[in-house]
């Protein structure tokens, strides 16, 4: 599938996909004269990077994590953990940002709020 097709069939720009190649996320394969060449489940690969991107997953993590879900012999499962996982630090996080609110706010009724 060539870079104009796979781009038109996942909704995203040709400079997308190559910068998702750049980053080592897609692979293609060159033709003699050069064009970029990207079999067919490459299109499903864009398409869980894409949704994985929606969710809060940075291209970082998405890397980190597709070499096991592209080999894992349930990959709902996988899938499903790294939600859960991803839940989990974001429960964290604002967690984290309730307790900074917190202080802000205490800071601000005092006369002076860089002073504790």
């Amino acid at each position: 599938m060539r870079i104009g097709e796979l781009a038109a069939a996942c909704e995203v720009s040709r400079d997308t996909l190559r910068f998702y190649e750049q980053r080592g996320l897609i692979a293609a394969r060159r033709n003699d004269n050069g064009y970029r060449d990207y079999p067919a489940e490459t299109a499903q690969l864009v398409t869980y990077i894409r949704t994985a991107q929606r969710l809060g997953f940075s291209l970082g993590e998405i890397g980190s994590h597709i070499g096991e879900l592209w080999q894992a012999s349930d990959p709902d499962q996988a899938v499903t953990r790294l939600l859960q996982d991803k839940l989990a630090l974001i429960e964290q996080r604002i967690e984290e940002l309730q307790h900074l609110r917190g202080e802000l706010q205490q800071r601000l009724a005092t006369t002076c709020p860089l002073r504790r």
